[in-house]
């Protein structure tokens, strides 16, 4: 089993003859403590690409020190790192594997540089006793597999914040470095570093597939092509940096990568007049079929939240029966391995070859002749059409008879509103800030519509439960009170659709999108 560990930490530059300030007078500090010293010999795996390296991400086996084992590290932000840390083991780990199966995708691992580090770790120690930070001085020799290429060596420092460690300790002690003449040190990673002086390089932040777009980028100014394509490899950047962040079920994960899959789908439908519909139309299939698989438990807990919530809210009606033991049991039917069957979809061969498919079409996009022109009027146009359904599914939704006809009615309105505000997400590097005040007015109304639809579902499931609970010969008592609640809450939200929607049709006007 993986352990996780949040690295959070800065490097500096050193050589064999630098000499640590006293780092007691950091704030804090009551003590430092030296260690004795560690010979660390890591391995560092990649494909032949560096695909990993390309976007940050460090594989190794290390031997030595107080951690041997496997450590992937994923970024998080500046200075912080997760390490996921597997047990020693010839193979690299299943679990390892599959969180970097995205950016590798069908590519063998193999060793590309080889280090050897000398370590002498220093703790700083509070006043309790409790350690804050460790500085580590590593003197590092890397060298490529098999003897190629030159070896090189260096000596660095390692500043490490301990788990809790407040925000400024950082701060403080790069503070007290600087003031003995130490400086940050510019290479992001030993990694970084090893691979440049050896005689290998990694492009950050590159896709599989980046290479073969690199010709014929020009300083020219955008195209309309330019701006849709930027757009959708955001999301495809997206899709694939949140692969490990949902195979850990991390907060939101499953949801952020749904949306990166709708976005570059809507994007694709917008912007027919840009990017050729042939093309991608099979790959929409594919996205949608993404946002289903991902999606096919997280809309059951998204319900049972509601409805827990419902019970837990002030004045929540009283509960007959054993409620909430039969909602828990209701969200756990569909759950039931819910996670093995999403990274089964993750792991699987349709997933993985949408994914080259994504990197194909945006290293050669199938571009039609609008693409190539100037993009206010192009985007403009596209905009203008999604807004123009959206405004027909609007009017036409208070004739819909109340009940059924007008939730779906609604349900078609939310989903307008998404392509609506997408489209312009998309457009607002060329439309500029009016673009982006109206995808606000669009979100804040399809926040609403939202609400709505969910309260639908909600009714829906709470008759379920009712008729569950009294086949059981429990009273359905609660789950009536709460579907009458949820009925008030879908007659208050489409009591606010008009006000809500005059807003978004200022923005619209402001833009230039009506008459």
């Amino acid at each position: 089993m993986a352990d996780t560990v949040r690295e959070i930490e800065r490097k500096y530059a050193a050589t064999d003859r630098t000499g640590l300030p006293d780092l007691t007078a950091v704030h804090g500090v009551a003590a430092v403590v030296e260690k004795e010293p560690e010979s660390l010999d890591a391995t560092y795996y990649d494909t032949a690409a560096l695909c990993l390296a390309a976007h940050g991400i460090t594989l190794r086996r290390r031997t030595g020190g107080h951690d041997p084992g496997w450590h992937l590290k994923l970024p998080v932000g500046p200075y912080v790192r997760d390490e996921i840390q597997a047990p020693p083991a010839v193979q690299l780990p299943r679990e390892l594997a599959g969180l970097v199966r995205s950016r590798v995708r069908g590519a063998v691992l193999v060793p590309v540089v080889r280090l050897r580090t000398r370590r002498v770790r220093r703790q700083l120690i509070d006043g309790d006793g409790v350690v804050l930070a460790e500085v580590a001085v590593d003197t590092v020799r890397a060298e490529r597999p098999g003897g190629a290429g030159e070896a090189v060596a260096w000596t660095e420092i390692e500043v490490e914040a301990a788990a809790g460690a407040g925000p400024g300790l950082l701060d403080a002690v790069d503070a007290c470095l600087a003031d003995g003449g130490i400086r940050r040190g510019d290479a992001p990673s030993k990694l970084a570093r090893a691979l440049a002086g050896t005689g290998l390089g990694a492009r950050q932040g590159e896709s599989p597939g980046a290479e073969r777009r690199k010709g014929g980028r020009s300083a020219a100014p955008p195209t309309a092509g330019d701006v849709v394509l930027a757009y959708a490899r955001e999301q495809v950047r997206e899709i694939v940096a949140l692969d490990p962040a949902v195979r850990r079920e991390l907060p939101d994960a499953v949801h952020r990568m749904r949306v990166a899959t709708r976005r570059l789908r809507s994007t694709f439908r917008s912007y027919r007049a840009v990017l050729d519909r042939t093309v991608t139309e099979p790959v929409g299939v594919e996205l949608r079929w993404l946002a289903g698989e991902l999606g096919a438990d997280r809309d059951r807990e998204v319900l049972a939240a509601r409805i827990r919530d419902g019970l837990a809210a002030p004045g929540g009606p009283p509960c007959a029966g054993p409620v909430r033991d039969r909602v828990d049991a209701w969200s756990r039917a569909r759950r039931s391995g819910a996670r093995r069957r999403v990274v089964a979809v993750l792991d699987g061969q349709r997933y993985l070859a949408l994914l080259d498919t994504l990197d194909g079409l945006l290293a050669d996009p199938p571009l039609r002749k609008a693409a190539g022109k100037a993009p206010r009027k192009v985007l403009t146009k596209a905009v203008r059409k999604d807004f123009g359904r959206l405004a027909r599914r609007m009017a036409a939704s208070p004739a819909a008879p109340a009940g059924e006809q007008r939730d779906l009615a609604l349900h078609a309105a939310r989903k307008a509103a998404k392509r609506a505000r997408y489209a312009a997400e998309a457009a607002r590097p060329a439309l500029g800030g009016r673009a982006g005040r109206f995808a606000r007015r669009i979100a804040t109304l399809q926040q609403l519509l939202g609400d709505h639809h969910d309260s639908v579902m909600a009714r829906e499931a709470l008759r379920e439960l009712a008729a569950a609970a009294q086949e059981a010969g429990e009273s359905g008592f609660t789950f009536g009170v709460l579907h009458g609640r949820e009925e008030a809450v879908a007659a208050d939200r489409e009591r606010e659709l008009p006000a809500r929607w005059a807003k978004a049709a200022r923005a619209a006007r402001r833009l230039g999108l009506t008459g």
